[in-house]
């Protein structure tokens, strides 16, 4: 669902950004400034695959498990506020055809490669956000969906063909205004597993004196429940050896069947932290609010 999300916003901006100029450089028969086009978005999608594999050998370059968490602790909140900027000021502009059409002109008549970098710097951007948000959903369920990246780009691309290219009358804020609160949620559960990733950083690093404690089981909960257990009398809500501890997991827990797309999703987690908790509510409600002034405006 979260790479569904994902890969269709990014996508659906990119394409209607490559629509928009491809149209205008058609009606006036700019057979040169087009290939430019084709050859900026081939470029912008090579380049932005490499950004994803760069991301990801840093990630995995990192041997030490307390500073592995910081690191993803950090990049969690990185990836939120990022998400937050793409939520209220890009999805704002994406559909601004007259914008884009202007900075169009602006490169036509600038000498050389001018709608190439326009296009390539515009696709980069998006396939730079996608490959840290794709990073960011991984690190959270710690599994891929192929069906629902795929499925969202190939979706994306469809619906960008209809909007511009074949001018059809689609009502886009209709379209953002959906995945955008899909987004504020997201970015919400981004910031809660950023501080369960400190935690771990902390835990790790054993620097928990630094707070006055000594162990683990001392950090205070808001709620710590259904844990894996070794025997249950009822199987029917539990999933045995999920994660290869010889133990029956339940279905809500974090790791279990349901919590998973929970975790991913809401930033749930079966046993939080105060933190977690309160910058999680904090982070939804500035989002929502957020949301909420943005698509409807009195």
């Amino acid at each position: 669902m979260n790479e569904f999300i994902i890969t269709f916003r990014e996508c659906l901006e990119a394409c209607l950004i490559v629509g928009i100029i491809y149209t205008l450089l058609e009606k006036n028969n700019l057979k040169r400034e087009i290939n430019q086009l084709w050859l900026a978005v081939m470029a912008a999608i090579l380049a932005s695959a490499g950004v994803a594999v760069g991301i990801n050998v840093i990630k995995e370059s990192i041997g030490n498990a307390s500073i592995q968490s910081l690191f993803e602790g950090i990049s969690m909140y990185v990836t939120a506020m990022l998400l937050w900027y793409v939520v209220f000021w890009l999805s704002k502009h994406v559909s601004e055809r007259a914008a884009m059409e202007k900075k169009t002109k602006m490169a036509m008549q600038t000498a050389g490669w001018g709608i190439f970098l326009v296009v390539f710097f515009a696709i980069l951007r998006e396939g730079f956000e996608t490959a840290l948000f794709l990073m960011g959903s991984f690190n959270m369920t710690g599994s891929f969906s192929y069906l629902g990246f795929f499925s969202g780009m190939i979706i994306a691309i469809l619906i960008g063909y209809g909007i511009v290219v074949q001018g059809r009358k689609i009502n886009l804020k209709a379209f953002f205004q959906g995945t955008t609160l899909m987004l504020v949620i997201f970015a919400s559960g981004m910031v809660a597993y950023g501080t369960h990733e400190m935690e771990e950083f902390f835990v790790k690093g054993n620097h928990l004196e630094i707070f006055g404690i000594n162990d683990k089981s001392e950090i205070p909960r808001v709620w710590s429940i259904l844990e894996p257990q070794k025997e249950v009398e009822n199987t029917t809500l539990y999933s045995y050896n999920i994660n290869g501890n010889d133990k029956y997991t339940h279905l809500l827990h974090d790791k279990g069947r349901v919590g998973i797309f929970l975790t991913g999703f809401l930033g749930y987690n079966s046993n939080p932290n105060w933190p977690e908790v309160i910058l999680w509510l904090l982070s939804l409600v500035f989002g929502i609010r957020m949301w909420k002034s943005f698509y409807f405006k009195k």
